[in-house]
């Protein structure tokens, strides 16, 4: 196999209008056969949705405020709540597979679709729309399957191997080996005092995480056939996977590498598409291919200096945010009938497996045989957005459950 030679160009300083880079270098590059076809314009004001772009892919940013949509035409940015399209960006050479947003920021990350005449997919753009300019340029010799950004640092995701930059310079600092992952799985915790790093091993069913400001990588054994899915908290310190069996979702913490808990989407094979976990570390959902989004309720708890939520009676124990595996042992909170396991669990062990695998708590119903992915909004809201344009807020009852109830549906690309 031809080995990938990563390269890449900066040279001149950017800045931003929300001061996410402030006084800081992060680089120019040159454009691909430079001139005007090859540079993003802003929209005509008459073009519109009759325009019927193909979608390429779908994405939340950071913090599941914003979906970036990327079409065969360029790439849309939409706000959730409410939902409205931000702005829009449009090329005569083509579209792009990969839209990465950073947060709220002007700053993205692009990867061209095949057709794309001027940005091929082995290559990734780091976009700055504030001064509607590539800022940053990476170029492989394979195709790019994913891009994960941090304000610190860029992750680029091939089929086999993981490449992590420093987004102030763009040096490469890490080089990681994976298994054949094309589905370019890869995420990365968000909080500015924890760096970590979650992708497939070297073997099948296992994730590697990576702890950068710890210096120690765990290997987990989460399943016994291929990843699927996968999603990190913010701070990193729990993981949720799910394998291409799609019946199953395990939590793990990601220090010692235990389980604290797992949750079953059902007892058919389903492809799992996407994975989510409440800001509060409360609930879970996931959608799969079944056309079921489902929610269900964690009894794990993570509380630190830094951690989202704060510890009360009803929460039971907490794991402490501290630097060793032992004082992040798996404490789980008692079951408080919410969730609950199935009726028969006093004859665990003498029943199939699957009769202590907790059922979800909520759902909503969907198209099947479409990808959708799903993310938490505000107040005990679920976002999920679909493959064929569209885009559903639900809510669930936080105390009965059940099925959802649809509270906003928006087609936003007529597919």
């Amino acid at each position: 196999m031809l080995a990938d030679t990563p390269s890449s160009h900066m040279n001149s300083p950017v800045s931003t209008s929300q001061g996410i880079f402030p006084n800081s270098m992060i680089g120019n590059c040159e454009y691909p056969n430079s001139g005007a076809s090859s540079s993003l314009s802003r929209p005509d004001a008459d073009i519109n949705d009759s325009d019927e772009s193909n979608l390429f892919s779908v994405s939340w940013n950071q913090d599941y405020g914003c979906l970036a949509a990327g079409t065969s035409h360029g790439f849309r940015i939409y706000n959730c709540e409410p939902f409205k399209e931000t702005f829009r960006r449009d090329l005569k050479s083509g579209g792009f597979k990969i839209v990465e947003m950073l947060f709220r920021s002007n700053i993205l990350a692009l990867v061209g679709a095949v057709a794309n005449s001027n940005y091929p997919p082995n290559k990734v753009l780091i976009w700055d729309d504030h001064q509607s300019r590539c800022i940053g340029e990476f170029t492989f010799r394979s195709e790019v399957r994913g891009v994960k950004l941090r304000r610190d640092r860029i992750v680029v995701v091939l089929e086999h191997k993981i490449y992590v930059y420093n987004f102030m310079d763009l040096k490469l600092l890490h080089q990681i080996d994976t298994m054949a992952n094309p589905r370019g799985l890869c995420c990365l915790s968000h909080h500015s005092n924890t760096f970590v790093l979650a992708c497939p091993g070297r073997h099948k069913g296992q994730v590697r995480v990576e702890h950068f400001g710890l210096n120690v990588t765990k290997l987990i054994n989460a399943h016994d056939s291929q990843i699927a899915c996968f999603t990190l908290t913010m701070d990193g310190l729990l993981l949720a996977t799910a394998s291409e069996k799609g019946t199953l979702i395990r939590i793990f913490n990601t220090m010692d590498g235990s389980r604290l808990q797992e949750v079953r989407r059902g007892v058919d094979r389903a492809e799992i598409n996407s994975i989510a976990l409440s800001p509060n570390v409360q609930w879970l959902a996931a959608s799969s291919d079944k056309g079921t989004v489902h929610i269900f309720n964690l009894r794990v708890r993570v509380f630190g200096e830094d951690s989202l939520i704060r510890p009360t009676a009803v929460q039971g124990p907490v794991l402490l945010h501290q630097n060793s595996s032992t004082a992040l042992d798996p404490l789980i909170s008692p079951n408080t009938g919410a969730n609950p396991n199935s009726s028969l669990s006093f004859m665990r062990g003498v029943l199939p497996k699957y009769f202590s695998s907790e059922w979800s708590f909520a759902q909503f119903h969907l198209p099947e045989n479409t990808k959708f992915i799903v993310a938490f909004g505000s107040q005990n809201t679920v976002l999920i957005s679909g493959m064929d344009g569209s885009f559903y807020k639900c809510s669930f009852d936080q105390v009965n459950g059940g099925e959802m109830l649809q509270k906003e549906y928006v087609r936003f690309l007529k597919c």
